[in-house]
């Protein structure tokens, strides 16, 4: 990001979200930034997936890693491990979360719509959407925004959470960033992660964000806390990235501009996964193994997180 569904929701949460949208600050665009979200069946069990991957193309599963940096997270993190897809009685199984791959592959070709103002929070307005950031070899954000995503809701299905996504593919328009708050609100989400990487001029390193003030209650608030908490912890003992050198402090920050943290209502953070202007961040970000180390890390995050909701 430039500093400057998974089961799908059915249709009755979503349109009631989706209601909530000033019609006055998206016009006549919205209708084109909707019709990039697939059909919604209200049959889940049989309801076609658009965001599910390619069966050439699956998710491995984890493997072993090389040792971890010696930094050590703020408190213990189980392990993600595979669990075969009949468990039932687990923690997590039915329990709900959101990934929120930032960006989109057509938002370059359609300055008009992303460019329009909608609601930022705390009375304030921000574009719909931007094209995100890029390597210096052209990988873009959004690409490794949706890869890491889908690798996520993959370690996260095995252990039975619904996953849902707010973009079906990485080839669309949007949606705008109130949009994809107001899919984590109306899902009633457990958790809510936004899945970015950084374009910052100089350092290195991962952070993670929470709204300084958002829409939720001060249990929610402090749930956030502890989904970052996770997260940081994970993202320590399973990436190979290091905290950002550049933004926060040990890899933790607050932003107040941030439309996704702000207009949520439930706990909810956003990772910035590493500096892609970086050359050894854009190394391993542009890479399998990079990706799927992060992914990993931001799944055990998660896992550590709702097993103690």
């Amino acid at each position: 990001m430039l500093r400057s569904v998974a089961p799908l929701i059915p249709c009755a949460l979503l349109a009631a979200a989706l209601a909530g949208c000033t019609a006055t600050a998206q016009g006549q665009s919205t209708a084109k930034i909707d019709s990039v979200i697939a059909p919604v069946s209200s049959d889940p069990a049989t309801a076609a997936d658009p965001t599910t991957d390619p069966p050439t193309k699956a998710d491995p599963p984890a493997t072993t890693r090389p040792p971890a940096p010696t930094h050590q997270p703020k408190k213990p993190h189980p392990k993600v491990h595979p669990i075969p897809p009949k468990a039932s009685k687990l923690p997590t199984t039915g329990q709900v979360v959101v990934l929120d791959p930032g960006h989109n592959g057509g938002n370059g070709s359609h300055p008009e719509i992303i460019n329009q103002p909608v609601p930022a929070g705390n009375g304030t307005t921000k574009p719909c959407n931007t094209t995100g950031t890029a390597t210096d070899s052209g990988y873009s954000e959004h690409a490794f925004n949706w890869a890491v995503a889908l690798r996520v809701r993959t370690l996260l299905r095995q252990h039975g959470v619904t996953v849902i996504i707010t973009r079906p593919n990485d080839t669309g328009v949007g949606p705008c960033v109130d949009k994809r708050a107001a899919i984590g609100n109306a899902a009633h989400a457990n958790a809510v992660v936004s899945i970015h990487g950084d374009g910052a001029v100089t350092g290195h390193g991962f952070h993670i964000m929470r709204a300084v003030k958002d829409l939720g209650t001060p249990a929610v608030d402090a749930a956030s806390g502890r989904l970052a908490t996770d997260i940081h912890g994970g993202m320590l003992a399973e990436s190979g990235m290091t905290p950002a050198t550049y933004a926060g402090t040990d890899g933790y920050d607050s932003r107040s501009d941030l439309a996704g943290l702000n207009l949520s209502s439930r706990p909810t953070i956003m990772i910035e996964c590493g500096n892609m202007r970086n050359s050894s961040d854009a190394a391993r970000m542009s890479s399998v193994d990079g990706r799927d180390r992060i992914a990993d890390a931001i799944a055990q995050g998660i896992e550590a997180f709702l097993i103690t909701q």
